[in-house]
Order: structure tokens, then sequence, then C-alpha cells
């Protein structure tokens, strides 16, 4: 998030680099630089970007069975066969261009249509008064261990203990907030910047539009994007509780409670929604395995008409592949999860690789497989059934062995990798000072790589960036709060955290470089 926008969107946007998956060459060398750059095209071009596929096609099944009363096999062949199909076409035939303006237009499209669901929602209540007196309702019903669902801040008065505290088992709530952000790779959320993110920052006309557009994504995402979405999910608490699948009662709401002419254009946005996010992961993951695999590997010399050629059937095996995924999903989260727990552990070294010039290839090879290893491990039914005599090796709810394997996963992947990083010899002099030169990292953790270099510039922002990091990241949680309490009425508190989001935008403006001290390449 944050952390990319100024610890990292300026070095991306200086190595040149046409997919991340390009950086194991550049900043490694040898076999092992070849082995990864290979490795990881297939990893997530082919493995996880199939789960991410997945498990988004099984949301937009979960949608088209409820809205349109088909099976979820009609559903399913509704996306393979018409939606998938049709985003396929205009993502090969408009390449990178063509799915940034279709995003921007089904942004747009899609925000107008879950804040037309909201508002209909809240109306269908009687109103946000109504509704909050009616979660006030249920959660008095629920008896005193009963948390307030409204709450965008823990309630202390009860103690530190009290159920009412911990809406979340305190392990999950933990993971969630003080691992995850920088443990765990996650499509979009790359510690460090990656996949479509630096996709989109490589495609910046400069060094200040990578770092603004990165900065645009994190405000709409995380403060913008989330309201008309959790507005609507209260609405359904109130209107369908008890459902046997949760992840139904938005589409109830979205179906039954707005009006029968808006039911066409609603399906219509939330199909935008859908090939908007299907559109970024075939453009992504066809690159991967294109670009990073096929080509640097398979066939060097072939023509720009050849590998156009790949890409389209790169792309139809990638839509195939995801179907297969969805239909063995159970539900969304598990898909979500799976990926989580695939990517545990690998977020440090990502951070890293940019900072310290001891990280080398078998660093990344390393964590990447320790975190593959474990996980399939730690969920193999029958290895636990040998050693302990049951099929998993945690006990619990489902958020609390989420968070035990996870943090199981992290910290055997990190372990591993640190220490193949310090048994194997560093990069080469040469590799090193070539990406020192062209990409300016930061001399802290790059000292003996600068001695090397010479008379190059020397970059010291690190106190600067940390410091407009921990402002963006207030800037972002204080604009979100801001417009819960906008929307539940409570406006002095809203208005209080504006004012905490404005100093905090004004004071980043003025920490950021001017104009004339970006670089233009």
């Amino acid at each position: 998030g944050m952390m990319t926008v100024f610890l990292f969107a300026r070095l991306w946007r200086r190595s040149g680099l046409i997919t991340d998956v390009q950086f194991a060459e550049m900043r490694y060398s040898g076999k092992p630089a070849a082995f990864l750059r290979g490795f990881r095209a297939v990893y997530l071009g082919l493995l996880m970007n199939c789960l991410i596929l997945g498990w988004v096609t099984k949301a937009m099944v979960n949608i088209i069975s409820t809205a349109m009363g088909v099976s979820d096999a009609k559903a399913l062949a509704i996306c393979v066969f018409f939606l998938m199909p049709f985003t396929g076409i205009y993502v090969s035939l408009g390449g990178l261009w063509g799915v940034l303006w279709t995003d921007l237009f089904q942004f747009v499209l899609k925000m107008a249509i879950v804040i037309s669901v909201a508002w209909y929602g809240i109306r269908a209540v009687g109103g946000m008064p109504q509704l909050l007196a009616a979660l006030a309702a249920r959660r008095a019903a629920a008896g005193p261990g009963a948390s307030d669902i409204t709450a965008l801040l823990p309630d202390f008065s009860r103690g530190f203990t009290s159920e009412a505290l911990w809406t979340l088992p305190v392990i999950t709530f933990v993971v969630h907030l003080a691992v995850q952000w920088w443990a765990f790779w996650y499509p979009g959320a790359e510690p460090g910047g990656g996949g479509y993110i630096a996709q989109r920052i490589f495609s910046a006309k400069d060094e200040r539009n990578g770092l603004l557009s990165v900065l645009w994504f994190n405000l709409a995402h995380y403060a913008l994007r989330p309201w008309p979405w959790i507005l609507t999910a209260l609405v359904a608490v109130v209107l369908y509780p008890g459902l046997a699948q949760p992840e139904r009662g938005y589409m109830l709401v979205a179906t039954r409670q707005t009006p029968h002419a808006l039911l066409g254009i609603l399906l219509a946005g939330f199909m935008a929604a859908f090939m908007s996010t299907v559109a970024t992961q075939l453009n992504w993951g066809s690159s991967y395995l294109v670009e990073d695999f096929y080509r640097r590997f398979l066939k060097k010399n072939g023509s720009e008409a050849h590998y156009v050629n790949v890409s389209r059937l790169a792309t139809v095996f990638l839509v195939i592949a995801a179907a297969a995924v969805a239909l063995q999903l159970g539900s969304v989260s598990a898909g979500w999860k799976i990926v989580l727990e695939l990517g545990a552990g690998t977020g440090g070294v990502y951070l890293l690789r940019w900072y310290w010039w001891r990280v080398n290839a078998w660093s990344e090879i390393s964590a990447m497989m320790a975190a593959l290893v474990t996980t399939l491990a730690l969920h193999s039914n029958w290895l636990w059934t040998a050693i302990a005599g049951r099929g998993q090796p945690f006990s619990g709810s489902d958020p609390v062995v989420f968070a035990k394997t996870t943090l199981c996963t992290t910290g055997v992947t990190t372990l591993v990798w640190i220490g193949v990083t310090l048994l194997t010899p560093a990069e080469p002099g040469d590799t090193l000072v070539k990406f020192y030169r062209k990409v300016r990292p930061q001399i802290t953790g790059w000292q003996p790589v600068a001695k090397l270099a010479g008379d190059e510039p020397v970059t010291r922002d690190l106190g600067k960036n940390l410091l407009c990091w921990l402002l963006g990241c207030v800037l972002i949680y204080s604009s979100l709060f801001c417009i819960g309490e906008l929307c539940f009425g409570r406006y002095q508190a809203g208005l209080l955290l504006a004012i905490v989001a404005i100093v905090c935008g004004l004071a980043i403006s003025r920490l950021m470089p001017k104009p004339a001290e970006w670089r233009s390449n």
C-alpha cells in the first residue's frame, strides 16, 4: 500500500522493466537469476493467477445465480463462455492501455452501481437511523458479549479481555494488523510493490506520475471503495439474517430492494467489475507466461506477431484453468486464504531486496519454495494423521486455524530465506554496481556497493520517505473512518477525521520533491 508509494514506486520506475519478474535478471545474475525469473513467471502467472481468477469467478457465479435465479453450473457457464472470452478478446486486442482505459470506465460504472445499491438498501430499512437502531437491537438481543458492528474503534470500557472487544480471535487480529501487511504476498498489495501495480508504474511517463498513480490507487481502493459495500452488508445483516451462505446476502439486497428498472444496469455493473478484474489478471498472467517464460526460455527470436498469438493462446488457457479452479472452490474466501498462505513469509525478501545488497537470487527461490512446501505440509491430512492422529496440526475455529497456519508458514519461510542468504555468496560486484547505478536505491544497506560504484549520486531520503509513509497511512485510515462516521451521522468525529486527513495530505505534499527535482525517465 502506502509503503509502495513512498519507498518503492520510484525504484520500480527507474528500473525500466516491462514486468516485475524481469527484476530477477536485473538484480541478480547467472543461472540462479534465470531460474528465478522462469520459476516466478510460472508460479505467479499460472498457479497464483489461476487461484485468483478462480475465486473471482466463484464470486461472480454467486452473483449471477442469485440475480438470475439459475443454478451455479449455468452461472459458471455464463462466466466461462461469455464474460471471460469477451474480456480475453479486448485484453488481446487492446493490451495494457486497453486494460487501463476499460478499468477506468468500469471503476466509475461499478462505483455508481454499488452506491445506488447501498442507497436503496438503506431506504428499504427506513433510513440510516432505522438501520443503526435495528443493528443495536440485534446487539442487545445477542447478549452482553456482543460487540457494536458499526464501531470504528474498540470499546475498552468493559475491559481488555471482554468478548465484546475481540470480535475476531486475538491471534487472528494480531496477524492481520502486525504481520500480514509486510509478510504476505497478495495481488495488488505485494510488499514492495509488484504484479499489476508495478505494471502500471512502468507504464507511467515519469517517476512523479508513477508515484501519484499508486497514491491514487491506495486512496480509491482503501478509502473510497469500501463504504458502499459495507453499508449494503449491514443492510443484509438486518434484512436477511442467518443465511447459510452469507456471501449471497449482498445480492439479495441488490436484487430485491432496488427498482426493477435498474436490475439490468445493476447486473451490468457487477459484470463490469468482474471483467475489470479478469482483464487485469489475464493481461498480467499472460505477460508473465509469454515475456518471462516462453520468450525468455523457449523461443527467443520469434516475430512480434508470433508472440501476440502465443499470448492469446495463454489467455485462453488461463480462462479454462480459472474455470476449473472455480469448480473446486467451496467458497470465495477459500481462494484468497490459499493465496495468502502460499505467500506467507515471502514479503520480507521482497522488501529487503531493494534495501540490502546481500539479498541474492537464492533468497527469493528459498522463500517461495519454503512457503509452498510448508503450506502443503500443514494442509496434508495424511501426514498429520500419521504424526498426531488427527487431520490437521492446529485446533480451533477457522479464523484461529488460519492465523496459526500463516504464522507458522511466515516463521519457517523467514528463517529459511535469511539462513540461505547468509550461507550463500552475494551477487557479483559488477551486477550489483550496474543495478545500483540504474535504480539508485538508498545508500543505507548498499554502502559496500556504493564504494565500488565510485562517484555516483547518493540517495539519502529514507527518513523523509518513512515519514511520508506514516503520514500516508494516517491519511488513508482517517479518510476511511471519516466517510464511515459521516455515513453513520456522527458528524463531529467525521469533521475531526477530515481535518486530520487534510493536514496529512498537505504535509505529504510539502515533503514530496518539487517538480524540477523529479527524474523524467
